[in-house]
């Protein structure tokens, strides 16, 4: 199977966070100071003043730009170019900037995120970053290759990476944080819908493992797929022995893929029924076997692939690839084997890789979080509206296909102020705003706990059981939960009930 591809998951409140009560005390006026952030994404505006210090000097270590090719590779660097903080400064002073550093976000995600994150307070356009005083490592990704977009039929001209570039990118964050010796923040605010949801995978695997490291901490947004219904959990009938899926398609889709999970031990097939009252009888998985079925009323073509036995758990997977599927209601018999009923999920693909007209017309809102937000270690960021207290409508829910709790906590993430390359500043809304939130608030505790020597051993599991821990929680709600999961973030409240459990 091919990596996945990853896409987009984004289009403050100060106050709201607990970080204003909390500097307004002498000695936690945190800002992130001796902390690196780590950005994976579209790329960064380096001559935005949110990214430079006040004698203009740049407030980035470097830059590995994928995309532009050079023959200054390194280990670290073994394709792409990565441009130093002293070339950076040149260009900055420069009256031609692009011909030293090239390097631009064409898109605007990252240098929102990393602005929202870590960018300098501009009051007068009600912009303000939360770890100002953190430097800026960054990774610009290039897109997925033709082979890897073909196969998973997205579209032309949707943001897509692949999961290889973005281990290597993760990889380059962590070599330069070892050798400055400092501590670093990863952020990462991007999302795929396909996989298992259950936090397996080279890419959760790895953000896993290396944020249980001292003085590494990761946070991934939840994702935005909550209300968009493109999930759908069923149970066949005990009686019939099928569930009876019915997929809508919307005109002009050209193509997309579909993902089938089941349950170990149970195993399933399907039969299917086209827009136009085609059959086709019902299939069974064996293993390692593809079925192409043509359809002969329809210009539409169906790849089907079996998986028997997942790796990880041992679970069923299915995928689906229509070619110029015909639009209208499409309808699937999932047909369930086994002593016991435990269920199936589909997944459609995530935002902008899928029109918005093509969805399940019964459709389960929950685990809907993006891989690799169902990761066990990762602080897991869902989005809320600060001003009243309420859920982004869109986001992502729990919990993982296998029942871990995820989301962890709920951060600002509609309507913040970000950063735009060239233009200004711009209201966000999503999850990747809440996330790179989160990734500022977790630089300031970076610092009180691992530069100042207060918290040495301070990794990602212990900043999400610190935050856990002092999350503001309403009372009519049961914590934790598939929305929310442990409650709202909150510093100044996490700080108190630390400063209570050390009595």
């Amino acid at each position: 199977m091919l990596p996945k591809a990853f896409g987009l998951t984004s289009a403050l409140s100060l106050e709201a966070a607990g970080i204003t009560k909390l500097r307004r005390i002498p000695n936690f006026n945190l800002r992130g100071r001796g902390v690196l952030i780590g950005f994976v994404d579209t790329g960064i505006d380096y001559l935005n003043p949110v990214f430079q210090y006040a004698n203009n000097t740049t407030r980035i270590v470097s830059i590995w730009d994928q995309t532009i090719t050079s023959e200054n590779t390194s280990e670290s660097v073994i394709y792409g170019t990565e441009y130093t903080r002293e070339e950076i400064n040149l260009a900055i002073a420069s009256e031609n900037p692009m011909d030293i550093v090239p390097s631009r976000d064409e898109n605007g995600h990252g240098t929102m995120i990393a602005g929202i994150a870590a960018g300098n307070e501009v009051p007068e356009s009600n912009f303000y970053g939360i770890a100002t005083d953190s430097e800026i490592v960054f990774v610009k990704l290039r897109q997925a290759k033709q082979l890897m977009r073909d196969f998973y039929l997205i579209p032309d001209g949707a943001v897509c990476y692949s999961e290889v570039d973005i281990l290597f990118g993760i990889y380059y964050l962590l070599e330069v944080s070892n050798t400055l010796r400092r501590p670093l923040v990863i952020c990462f605010a991007l999302g795929s819908s396909q996989g298992g949801h259950s936090g397996r995978g080279p890419l959760s695997n790895t953000l896993s493992t290396i944020g249980r490291s001292p003085g590494v901490a990761v946070v991934v947004a939840a994702g935005n797929e909550g209300n968009e219904r493109r999930h759908y959990y069923g149970i066949a009938d005990r009686i019939t022995g099928y569930d009876t899926v019915e997929l809508r398609v919307g005109e002009g889709e050209n193509g997309f893929t579909m993902e089938f999970w089941g349950e170990y031990p149970n195993i399933y097939s399907l039969d299917i029924t086209s827009p136009t009252g085609e059959y086709i009888p019902r299939i069974v998985a064996r293993i390692n076997e593809s079925y192409t079925i043509p359809f002969l009323f329809e210009r539409t073509t169906i790849n089907i692939l079996f998986e028997l036995v997942e790796t990880q758990f041992g679970a069923q997977v299915i995928l689906l690839r229509f070619t110029f599927p015909s639009p209208g209601i499409w309808r699937f018999n999932i047909y369930e084997r086994g002593d016991i009923n435990l269920g199936f999920h589909m997944w459609l693909p995530m935002e902008n890789f899928i029109s918005n007209e093509t969805f399940f017309l019964v459709s389960d809102t929950y685990t809907t979080i993006l891989e690799p937000g169902n990761a066990s270690v990762p602080i897991t960021v869902t989005a809320y509206n600060y001003l009243d207290n309420s859920l982004y409508l869109n986001a992502s829910r729990g919990y993982t296909r296998t029942g871990q709790l995820k989301p962890n906590i709920a951060a600002p993430g509609m309507n913040v102020v970000g950063p735009v390359p060239r233009i200004g500043f711009m209201e966000f809304t999503g999850t990747g705003v809440a996330a790179a939130f989160t990734s500022g608030v977790v630089a300031m505790i970076m610092e009180w706990g691992y530069v100042r020597n207060n918290f040495p051993n301070l990794n990602t599991v212990s900043i999400k059981v610190l935050m856990q821990r002092g999350a503001r929680r309403g009372q009519d709600i049961l914590y934790p939960n598939r929305e929310w999961g442990y409650g709202i973030l909150d510093v100044y409240q996490m700080f108190q009930a630390l400063r209570l459990e050390v009595r």
